[in-house]
């Protein structure tokens, strides 16, 4: 079975909870649901997969978080640390790039979801394993159970062994779009999980956004090996 990384973004400044989440203590370090923090029940979550590391992005102000609670349950990997949050698309390339020798499958992670069924989680990542290896990039969708505006949304297009292809993408909606997405059906929220070979997702990047692949491979450069 091919193994996976997991790459577990833990750079969100949590805003939306404020003021129990702050941007020096944002939710993804605060224990909201049990015991353990929700950074470290992302990791936790990785137990029953053929995971070979995990790497978390963070900012660095938040570095000893994130070494604490990781080192906390024996989950402790590879930090990347960014002195300036710039979202997601530069963060994945950061670690495609870094850990691209090996050409690893990457599994993308945010650090501040709940989830409460862990072997739906499971089952769908190993389904997406076949698909990525393909070099298809993979994303997942939720079903949702309300017309909810707070998330974006992925329009399903054709089926593709045990999945789909992605049809569009849709911002976050207001109430009637919602309330129509889920009356047609086949609209799914957008988890912001991902799964694709660190290859793929470079060559997509050149393509697509050379200016942020130029940033990132920069950056590498600069990497002390320490």
């Amino acid at each position: 079975r091919r193994v996976i990384t997991a790459v577990i973004m833990a750079g969100g400044s949590g805003t939306r909870l404020w003021p129990l989440s702050r941007a020096g203590h944002p939710k993804q370090f605060l224990a909201l649901h049990g015991d353990k923090t929700m950074l470290q029940q992302t990791a936790a979550r990785l137990s029953d997969l053929p995971v070979s590391e995990s790497i978390t992005i963070c900012n660095e102000e938040h570095r000893f978080f994130v070494a604490e609670q990781l080192r906390e349950i024996d989950a402790l990997g590879k930090i990347i640390l960014e002195p300036v949050g710039r979202n997601t698309a530069p963060a994945i390339a950061l670690t495609a790039l870094l850990e691209n020798e090996n050409d690893p499958l990457l599994l993308v992670l945010a650090a501040d979801h709940v989830i409460a069924d862990q072997s739906a989680f499971t089952d769908a990542v190993l389904k997406a394993v076949p698909l990525a290896e393909t070099g298809k990039l993979v994303t997942f969708g939720i079903v949702p159970s309300e017309p909810h505006t707070g998330y974006g949304y992925i329009e399903a297009g054709d089926p593709v062994a045990g999945a789909y292809f992605v049809a569009s993408f849709k911002e976050k909606p207001d109430s009637a779009t919602a309330a129509e997405y889920l009356g047609h059906g086949g609209y799914y929220w957008n988890s912001g999980m991902f799964m694709f070979k660190a290859s793929r997702y470079i060559h997509e990047l050149k393509t697509h956004r050379p200016d942020i692949a130029a940033a990132c491979e920069k950056a590498v450069g600069t990497v002390s090996p320490d």
